[in-house]
């Protein structure tokens, strides 16, 4: 027995050993000297107490090379994911149930368009130059070092990573972007199957004859399908558990509203919450360049970033620059549609997607006049009626690497607007302040010229010319502003005005949120400074809880009789529409808008078409509406025999959400916090699969702020609980006075390396509403550097 045991424990050590072996050889190497090829000269890398690298190198190429390098042994997994991702290659290594995922990716011609894209680049440009030494030192880390655990868990082979790769992934922000997969297939089934007095509580306007003439009409195979197609769009990037672009604060003061007398730039772009994080901090440093900036996977060109002489941040323009378009075919040969007064081919050709475990899939992929057919993504459940997709990302130019090389280097208005200029798709709002004294911004896209009468709200008709697009708008009709007399710039995703008057259609947010910002910002008394912006950035109250509350309160006191919800009814109508993590009526009224929206909209649009509309920003612009208006045919509930009203179906609501959170939380409403239903986890994309989730994903923490107030700590309309999907990725604020004391914060850690100290040692943090330095200066630098990683040439 005595021998048994020492065999046991001799075995078990070797395993401990043996593991512990394993997972150092997978983790980051920040100290000491490395070779790296191509190298002119060496470079040093000192990293910080949050694992952010300093990059000093004596030219651009070398800065670059060592860039790519730092970047891939931090994130080697999260570019290989997103890669996979936008270029509809992970059923290779995920399995069959990301099939359909990668049809649509397919589908949207992302990998062509990368293809095409490189080959006509003029390959001697710095920018072009910055990119591939980039991708070598990538490339170079990962033939050097151990595979990533997530390789070894998934069986992933490596491959090198290439400019093709940088451009997909390009595409795939710019689709994440795109509301109209599930925006024109739901507000066109509204408006042609429903009718127009369903239309009303979405402010759109009414075509009496449809979207469709009667020879391209849509079948109800049609609807299914453009149904299931609205659903798998929204799925491709809830599932993926990847960044996902959703909106953005972001705001310039200039120096006669601030304490300090320069200019102060706030941002924090929101998008979904993942593990790693979004955004890769370095501090690039070489002769004539200098720069704190926030990366994007294999993107060598920070799309934040700031120096000692300027910075500036970015908003979701949230313009519409994709339409699907109905396709009417030929009865006599499918393979052609109306186009122009004629009979036009379509082009196809068979694309195969490898799947794990299984044999490859087949499937067509169509391509007509208009653009790609998007349906075919659903394979053998296509709908009868081709929908073809025109997205300016395939139709701009869009030198967008060329326009940020020239953005990280813009000292002047003029400089960073000729670099918004070339920022075509997808759309963003670059918000921009200097320490000269200088505030700015400009609506980046590329704008499409529409027949006169056209709402690309709803799917337009390929047999007409409502699909045409003429041309693209100069940049002068973008809205933009430069040193307005009021003294400031706010941009949140609110619809914003051209300058020559030009509609501009998009799927513009709540003006709430920004109404909030504006109304701070313009207090003539209030002189800026980092303290006040922190508090501004972190605020969770807006109206819009009132808009709708004011006119249901009353309904809901006549219609409730029991004493003991009268009292929550009270306690609901004092809340003050704030959502700290202690509020109760940020969980009442969360869970009523919820039950409010299933009892209104679901029958008639059925489960898909509904889940639909809670992914979609047109259920926040209608729930005021439907609130206020106590005849909107929306309160008949079609499942019932009796006609419906807003009395009753107020009250069926009210009944559902008491006893929903009832059931969840106890009888105690006090104990009915906004913190214990709403919480926030950053879910690593193997996180998904229990019980990888407890080693890879980092939470759950308790989250203030909600949907569409400053702080958008976000989660969709649905029943308690309320997992935070998306929000502010990092928070940025710069006074120029002192632009060396720059603050900021990463939702979870610089590393997206398990086990390392930096996966997640901001997390805490972040939650709590902290804020840590952004450190750029020498003294700054070197004062905290923990390590110092010197990269010198060698083979």
């Amino acid at each position: 027995m005595k021998r048994s045991f020492y065999v046991i424990a001799v075995v078990l050590v070797l395993v401990a050993g043996g593991g512990a072996w394993y997972v150092h050889s997978k983790q980051p190497v920040r100290d000491g000297e490395m070779k790296l090829a191509h190298l002119n000269a060496p470079v040093s890398v000192r990293y910080d107490e949050r694992g952010v690298p300093h990059i000093k190198a004596d030219n651009e190429d070398d800065l670059y090379r060592a860039l790519g390098y730092v970047h891939a042994q931090d994130r080697l997994f999260q570019m290989e994911i997103l890669r996979r991702l936008a270029r509809g290659e992970l059923a290779e290594i995920l399995g069959p149930k990301l099939v359909n995922n990668d049809k649509l990716f397919r589908s949207l011609r992302i990998r062509e368009h990368a293809d095409e894209y490189v080959a006509r680049q003029d390959k001697n440009t710095p920018a072009w130059k910055a990119l591939q030494a980039y991708l070598d030192g990538v490339n170079q880390y990962q033939d050097t070092h151990s595979s990533p655990i997530e390789f070894d868990v998934l069986g992933i082979e490596k491959r090198p990573f290439t400019a093709q790769d940088t451009l997909s992934i390009g595409g795939y922000l710019a689709y994440s972007f795109a509301a109209a997969f599930r925006t024109e297939p739901l507000m066109t089934f509204v408006r042609d199957r429903l009718g127009p007095d369903y239309l009303k509580v979405f402010d759109q306007p009414w075509q009496p004859d449809g979207a469709l003439t009667q020879a391209a009409v849509l079948s109800d195979r049609d609807w299914q399908g453009l149904g299931d197609l609205a659903l798998l769009s929204y799925q491709t990037l809830e599932k993926a558990g990847l960044p996902e672009f959703e909106g953005s604060n972001a705001w310039a003061v200039s120096g006669s509203r601030t304490q300090s007398g320069k200019p102060l730039l706030a941002g924090d772009p929101h998008i979904r919450f993942s593990v790693p994080a979004v955004w890769y901090e370095a501090q690039l440093s070489a002769p004539g360049f200098e720069l704190y900036g926030h990366f994007q996977a294999l993107n060598p060109f920070a799309l934040l970033g700031h120096n000692m002489d300027f910075g500036w941040s970015l908003t979701m323009f949230q313009n519409d620059d994709l339409d699907l378009i109905a396709e009417k075919t030929n009865p006599d040969n499918p393979g052609q549609v109306w186009y122009h007064g004629a009979w036009a081919d379509m082009t196809s050709r068979q694309e195969q997607i490898k799947v794990k475990g299984q044999e490859p899939v087949t499937f067509m992929l169509r391509q007509s006049p208009h653009g790609p057919i998007v349906n075919d993504a659903l394979g053998n459940a296509a709908p009868d009626t081709p929908v073809a997709m025109w997205w300016s990302f395939l139709e701009s130019e869009n030198p967008i690497l060329q326009g940020f090389y020239e953005a990280n280097r813009a000292d002047t208005l003029e400089k960073m607007r000729t670099a918004a200029q070339k920022i075509q798709s997808p759309g963003l709002n670059v918000v921009y302040a200097n320490a000269r004294g200088d505030i700015g911004w400009w609506a980046a896209a590329q704008l499409p010229v529409r027949p006169a009468g056209v709402n690309p709200t709803f799917i337009l008709d390929g047999s007409s010319d409502q699909a045409d697009k003429n041309d693209f708008y100069p940049f002068t009709a973008n809205p933009q502003e430069e040193n307005p007399a009021r003294g400031y710039i706010v941009s949140a995703n609110f619809q914003p005005v051209s300058p020559t008057g030009i509609e501009i259609p998009g799927y513009y947010n709540l003006a709430e949120r920004g109404r909030q910002l504006d109304k701070q910002l313009s207090d003539p008394e209030v002189k800026w400074t980092l303290e006040k912006s922190k508090a501004l950035q972190l605020g969770t109250t807006t109206d819009y809880a009132a808009q709708i509350l004011k006119p249901l309160i009353p309904v809901l006191r006549r219609v409730i009789s029991a004493p003991e919800e009268h009292d929550l009814i009270e306690r609901l109508a004092a809340w003050k529409g704030d959502y700290p993590v202690d509020s109760v009526g940020a969980t009442l009224f969360n869970q009523f808008l919820f039950n409010l929206s299933d009892q209104a909209f679901h029958d008639e649009l059925g489960d898909g078409l509904f889940t639909t509309l809670l992914s979609t920003r047109m259920i926040d612009m209608a729930l005021p509406r439907l609130a206020a208006d106590a005849n909107s045919v929306w309160w008949n509930n079609r499942n019932s025999n009796e006609p419906e009203s807003r009395d009753n179906t107020v009250k069926v609501a009210w009944h559902a959400t008491v006893s929903h959170l009832k059931s969840l939380y106890g009888v105690n409403p006090d104990e009915w916090t906004w913190g214990k239903a709403h919480t926030l986890t950053h879910e690593h994309p193997l996180g998904r699969q229990p019980p990888l989730d407890m080693l890879f994903n980092v939470g759950p923490f308790a989250a203030p702020g909600t949907h569409e107030v400053p702080n958008n700590l976000s989660a969709g309309i649905g029943n308690a609980p309320w997992p935070v999907s998306y929000g502010p990725s990092t928070r940025r604020l710069i006074d120029f006075a002192e632009p060396a004391h720059a603050l900021g914060i990463n939702p979870v850690g610089q590393s997206g390396v398990l086990f390392d100290k930096h996966y997640a040692d901001q997390a805490t943090r972040y939650i709590n509403g902290e804020y840590v330095p952004e450190r750029s200066s020498e003294k700054d630098v070197e004062g905290n550097s923990e390590a110092v990683l010197k990269l010198v040439p060698g083979r």
